[in-house]
């Protein structure tokens, strides 16, 4: 389980810096603070809208108006907030104010930035910086600085995060720009303190308390105090790390921020967790809990309550410990928390098995191989967003910088008409002196954008490429592709496929001879080299239920010899799983025996879901083909008569006819095992034992 040691600090800094700074904290969420009371918002924004609407008076006062009130809805009504920036923004470039749309743009891009939609508001954010260079204001620069660098860091790019905040904190140590410059410091720091750059993070840190304390920020001091916590407890100095964390619950108290203190009394309780002190351990894990449940975070109660049963596991206390995860899945359960749902089931999975309930254990190590699937799920659309982050924000640069080339070039076209008029009364060698100067920097100015355009299509072209290969890690690519074309696929009627089921012997007794970390290592061990033989054959995985394995040949486009493929397929996983099997046993260890169940008919194949995507097949079809395997027989393949219609003249096999076998639900089928025939058989394939993804 990922244990929330870390409080991140991530400055929401307007163009103007504000002296207020608000917090990101890992467990709680984001909070802003933007420098203005709610009170004297409430007051202010009637005689605010008027004043912009007035068109009697000075454009500057309508423009800070306009200005004010937008800053006023950004955290409560973004579209409304958004919408008034822009209409400023439009007022400002009527009137060539800079100022004015730097501060539009700036709250478009926080509009963007409440509403998550980080690429938009980082997009906002870089139209605000070239603003500020172009009037050469250094606050300004700075401040644009460290939010293009907060969008970076929240998009995962840290390294990109940290060149914009090293920029803007060399700008404020220049300019000696007090304001908005611990902001910078702590946020530096968390990036080194995610890198595992400790002692560069203390230096940040330090410098951004040193800050607050003259400021008597005591908000940023107790977050100083805590991000310092951290850093001296993955140092593994637990005294410093203690009296930080400390100092910080200490602050928290004294400020009445509760789920601030929550989140400190939950490091200090990682603390002492780790150095064995499971009393202290749960004494502020407690403590934190009872912060989380009297408010509405059910994801910080959940990971609250695991942590505690996984200390009463430590404590061999395992009805403790049930008791507290149990509550911790029936929320991860409720609110769909992957991460959180996969801890608990661990927790009540190691609790029962040291109960010798195996039943109990081995139910819960099957939902555990499920949520696995499903985490592995979520990643990959971490993935595919993050590269529609880059590819979106690409498209941005391009349009921003085309329409910047555009305008240049009616600028420069007003500045030739002047010229030309000016010339008329010059020597003509001096007109065309001046006519081909300006047509050389024309020519020159078009050159550079052109060859910046067609360099950031190559980007969106690799970029638009790694989300396809992505996309095809989840979908069949006839699928991937109807989806990308039409925004949906439809299901379709198979009339022939061939369904492949897989199942392991007496999984329920071999698993419990075997650790939790043993039995998914031999679990993926076996599904990875299952893997590699459907993609040698073109048969279509469809998906794993706990230690079932299922494929289907024939989809998502008809292909002739797919059914030979399959069985081909089928014989070389029990090859497979029999050579392994050897090997394992001469190592004195424990290996699976399998068996595997063949079907040919009819079938309705599609995606299901509409926010995880998942191909599926459903049908009769399905249903006989998982009764072939439940009625096979151990190290064989068992097909059943439709397929071995199809096959039996093929010279890869040979065949025994095992007469027809009552199959429940089915009545007696008729069946048969299949063989390589002689010569055949390929080398067994040979999988490196590897660490498993959660251990």
């Amino acid at each position: 389980m990922k244990e929330p040691t870390i409080s991140r600090d991530f400055s929401y800094v307007w163009a103007t810096e504000p002296e207020m700074r608000p917090t990101l904290l890992t467990l709680i969420g984001l909070f802003l603070v933007c420098g203005f009371s709610q009170m004297s918002v409430a007051q202010n924004n009637d005689e605010l809208y008027k004043q912009w609407n007035n068109n009697s008076l000075e454009d500057s006062l309508r423009m800070h108006a306009a200005n004010q009130y937008s800053r006023n809805l950004v955290q409560t009504d973004q579209d409304s907030a958004r919408a008034i920036a822009e209409s400023l923004l439009r007022f400002a470039e009527d009137k060539k104010e800079l100022d004015f749309q730097i501060e539009a743009l700036t709250t478009m891009g926080s509009s963007y930035y409440y509403q998550s939609e980080y690429v938009k508001a980082l997009s906002q954010y870089m139209a605000a910086l070239d603003l500020a260079n172009l009037l050469k204001d250094q606050r300004k620069i700075a401040s644009s600085y460290n939010n293009v660098g907060i969008m970076y860091d929240l998009l995962g790019d840290y390294p990109k995060a940290l060149e914009y905040y090293q920029k803007s904190l060399s700008i404020k140590l220049d300019g000696n720009f007090e304001q908005g410059l611990a902001v910078t410091y702590s946020n530096i720091g968390a990036i080194y303190l995610l890198q595992n750059k400790h002692e560069d993070a203390l230096e940040y840190f330090e410098k951004s308390l040193e800050i607050d304390k003259k400021a008597k920020n005591e908000t940023g001091m107790a977050g100083s105090y805590n991000q310092m916590g951290t850093a001296y407890s993955q140092k593994g100095d637990a005294s410093k790390a203690q009296e930080y964390f400390s100092m910080s619950i200490g602050l928290y108290e004294a400020l009445g921020d509760q789920e601030g203190k929550a989140i400190a009394l939950n490091n200090i309780g990682n603390l002492f967790k780790r150095n064995g002190d499971y009393d202290k351990a749960l004494e502020y894990f407690k403590q934190s809990l009872k912060i989380h449940e009297a408010g509405s975070d059910l994801k910080a109660t959940a990971i609250a309550q695991t942590n505690i049963g996984k200390v009463y596991n430590q404590k061999r206390n395992y009805d403790e410990a049930i008791k507290y995860c149990d509550k911790s899945y029936e929320i991860g359960e409720k609110q769909n928390l992957a991460q959180q749902w996969f801890d608990a089931c661990e927790c009540l999975y190691l609790a029962f098995k040291k109960k010798n309930k195996e039943e109990y254990a081995l139910d819960y190590m099957e939902r555990m191989m499920m949520l696995k699937d499903q985490l592995s799920s979520d990643q990959t659309d971490d993935k595919l967003k993050s590269l529609e982050y880059a590819k979106e924000l690409q498209m941005q640069q391009i349009s921003f910088r085309n329409d910047s080339l555009q305008k240049e070039e009616e600028k420069l076209k007003m500045e030739l008409a002047h010229r030309e008029e000016v010339a008329q009364s010059k020597k003509t060698r001096n007109y065309l002196m001046i006519g081909g100067l300006i047509a050389f920097i024309i020519a020159g100015g078009l050159l550079a954008q052109l060859r910046v355009v067609r360099k950031s299509r190559k980007i969106i072209s690799k970029e638009r490429d790694r989300s396809d290969e992505l996309l095809l890690n989840i979908l069949p690519e006839e699928i991937a592709k109807e989806l990308k074309e039409k925004g949906f696929a439809a299901a379709k009627n198979h009339d022939k496929v061939t369904i492949l089921f897989t199942d392991f012997k007496e999984f329920t007794q071999t698993s419990e001879k075997l650790s939790a970390t043993e039995l998914v290592m031999e679990i993926n061990a076996c599904f990875e080299a299952f893997d590699r033989i459907m993609e040698k054959y073109n048969v279509e995985k469809i998906k794993t239920i706990g230690d079932a394995y299922m494929a289907a040949g024939g989809l998502p486009v008809p292909e002739s010899g797919s059914v030979v493929h399959t069985v081909l397929a089928a014989l070389e996983m029990q090859l497979f799983i029999t050579h392994r099997k050897k090997i394992k046993e001469a190592e004195n260890k424990i290996a699976f025996e399998m068996r595997v169940g063949i079907h040919t008919g009819s079938a309705v194949a599609g995606i299901v879901g509409v926010k995880k995507f998942q191909y599926d097949i459903w049908g009769d079809t399905v249903n006989t083909a998982a009764r072939m395997e439940s009625t096979g027989m151990v190290g064989r393949v068992n097909i059943s008569r439709d397929t071995y219609d199809v096959i039996k003249e093929d010279p890869h096999f040979v065949f025994e006819h095992r007469g027809k076998i009552e199959a429940k639900h089915k009545g007696a089928i008729d069946m048969y095992f299949v063989s390589f025939a002689e010569g055949q058989a390929p080398d067994p394939l040979v999988i490196e034992d590897h660490e498993s993804a959660f251990v």
